[in-house]
Formats: C-alpha cells, sequence, structure tokens
C-alpha cells in the first residue's frame, strides 16, 4: 500500500512516502507563511522521484499535532482535502506519538514548544502502541514532571526538551538529542501499519488536536 505522510506541528515539517515498512522517501523543510505551498510542493518531488502521481496514493496520514495551532490546522486541512478528492483513507496519530516512535526506549515523554513558558506534552512507559500514561496535556513542564511515575528511568525528547533542558535533568532525567527533535513523517507511516486504529472513521467530524485555542481566539476572549 502506497502512503503518503506529513506532519506541521512544529517550525520544521516533514513529508514521507513509503510502501509497507520500505520508505521511498523522505524530507524535512522549514514551514512559514506559505504552509500549503511548502508541503505540496515537497509532496510532489517525492512521488516525482519515484515516478509516481498522486492518483497512485493508497491512503494519506497525518500528524494530529497538538502544536502550532496554524501548522496543525493547515496539515488537517490539507489532508482532508486531499482525502475527499481522491477518496482515499485518511489516517491520523498524535505528532508527539510519532517522536515517541523514533526512540528506542521504553518510557518517553516528548515535549514540544506551547510557548509563554509552557509544553505540550504526551509519555508513554511501554512504547508507542500502548495509549500514553500521561497526556496530551499543555502546561508548565513541572507539571509534567510531577505526574511522572518517579520510579521509573524517563527519557525526553521533542524541541520542548530541549528549551527546558536544565530543569529536566535537574529532576534525574535524560533529554535526548537533538536530532529527535522534530516529529518525522517517516514514523507516521511506521506506525499507520502498525496501528490501524488510527483509520479515521468520518473524516468531516474528525478535528486535530489543538488543546488551546488560537492567538485571534484567546485575544477575542480576552476582550469580551
Amino acid at each position: 500500500m502506497l502512503t503518503m505522510a506529513f506532519d506541521t506541528s512544529t517550525t520544521i515539517g516533514s513529508v514521507a512516502l513509503g510502501r509497507g515498512d520500505e520508505v521511498l522517501g523522505a524530507s524535512t523543510l522549514p514551514l512559514g507563511a506559505g504552509y500549503s505551498e511548502t508541503i505540496l510542493k515537497e509532496v510532489s518531488r517525492l512521488l516525482s522521484g519515484a515516478n509516481l502521481q498522486p492518483s497512485d496514493i493508497d491512503r494519506l496520514v497525518v500528524g494530529s499535532g497538538p502544536g502550532s495551532f496554524t501548522g496543525v490546522r493547515i496539515a488537517a486541512s490539507l489532508a482532508k482535502g486531499w482525502c475527499h478528492r481522491r477518496d482515499v483513507p485518511l489516517y491520523a496519530y498524535s505528532s508527539l506519538r510519532a517522536v515517541a516512535a523514533t526512540v528506542e526506549h521504553p518510557c518517553v515523554c516528548v515535549l514540544f514548544d506551547a510557548r509563554r513558558g509552557e509544553v505540550y506534552a504526551e509519555a508513554y512507559d511501554d512504547g508507542p502502541f500502548s495509549g500514553p500514561v500521561l497526556g496530551p496535556l499543555v502546561g508548565p513542564v513541572e507539571l509534567v514532571l510531577s505526574q511522572l511515575d518517579p520510579t521509573m528511568v524517563w527519557v525526553f525528547a521533542g524541541e520542548g526538551s530541549l528549551k527546558h533542558r536544565d530543569r529536566i535533568e535537574a529532576s534525574g532525567a535524560k533529554v535526548l538529542s537533538g536530532d529527535l527533535k522534530m516529529p518525522p513523517a517517516a514514523a507516521l507511516l511506521w506506525l499507520a501499519e502498525r496501528l490501524p486504529e488510527g483509520c479515521l472513521d468520518d473524516l468531516d467530524a474528525w478535528e486535530p488536536s489543538y488543546l488551546r485555542a488560537s492567538g485571534a481566539e484567546r485575544e477575542r476572549d480576552r476582550n469580551a
């Protein structure tokens, strides 16, 4: 089954094309004002490199956040539009879980920077196949640390972990290197092969995980 995956939940997006467990192509790209155009151009490049057409894709996989409100929203919109137009199934998995899937340690906590001194967090104590034992949540890193089982040896991954490295390491936990800080789309391909429950039954009803309102909505609420 030919699968395209992408994630735009953080400041660096990722795109991957695969068939089964074989990754045919993958790349990361900086995201900015032209999220949609950047992702679609990279999708076209990967397909062209594999001598394939958009019509050859059997399913799409998307990182469902949490993360950048704009990035998560655009990824969801692109994915829904693609699947409606081509009548293919959409699979969705937590972007935090995708990072956890790249870590070879059973007890991993993934953090994304949520700004304002907070992080988006999700923790697994038996690898990414089981459900998270914590999260997804948004809050101060101290809150996350206080809710993890202290009898377990935790490692931390994700850009939020790098930003709060001092506080995390002061707790006795290990922060993994920066090459694991972004959610690789290749991990979404891997999850789709193993967790069929990620397939969405109702494409129109599905919404990604924002955890927070948009900046415009928060400003409106403050002024209400």
